[in-house]
């Protein structure tokens, strides 16, 4: 592999995992940023459309969810020139607001890519659901823990604990 590739590669990389951290904390403004700006995105039935609109659409979503925890594994890219495609393999875990449930989708995001002045973008997004699974919560032992409990938002401890991201998100 070439050093430019491995870099794009790099890049490819940092842009989906940025993804999975900005939906996950409610970030809308990062996640927006990550699109160009004729960019679509298609999670099926649920939503498709525009980056602005998938955006828009997201807090309603949110909302749904007291928590939501993306996990990817593997990472496949091919890169022809400044366009690239890839399959991401995803599960997502999702708890519902009222805290009894958890909703776990495995699934692959479909991606097409466009570096434009040396930065990747998703140009468009689809999702493709494998297989999911739902379970009643049994035992929320990390509630009686004494470690701080995460949560969407700025108001994650994430956001107390590093100022870096907290500066960050604030500049958004």
């Amino acid at each position: 592999m070439l050093p430019d590739e491995a870099l794009d590669r790099i890049a490819l990389q940092k842009l989906v995992w940025t993804y999975c951290h900005a939906v996950d904390r409610g970030d809308l403004a990062l996640v927006r940023s990550l699109y160009h700006d004729d960019a679509i995105d298609d999670h099926g039935a649920m939503f498709c459309g525009t980056a602005d609109e998938y955006v828009a659409w997201l807090p309603a979503m949110l909302a749904q969810w007291q928590l939501m925890r993306h996990e990817l594994t593997t990472m496949q890219f091919l890169i022809v020139g400044d366009a690239a495609e890839g399959v991401i393999t995803c599960s997502a875990w999702h708890r519902t607001a009222d805290g009894t449930r958890d909703v776990v989708a495995h699934g692959r995001y479909l991606d097409r890519y466009r570096k434009e002045q040396g930065i990747w973008r998703f140009a468009a997004r689809s999702l493709v659901l494998d297989w999911a699974e739902e379970r009643a919560v049994l035992d929320d032992a990390a509630a009686n823990t004494g470690v701080v409990r995460g949560r969407p938002g700025g108001d994650d401890p994430l956001y107390a604990r590093l100022p870096a991201f907290a500066r960050d998100r604030a500049q958004r």
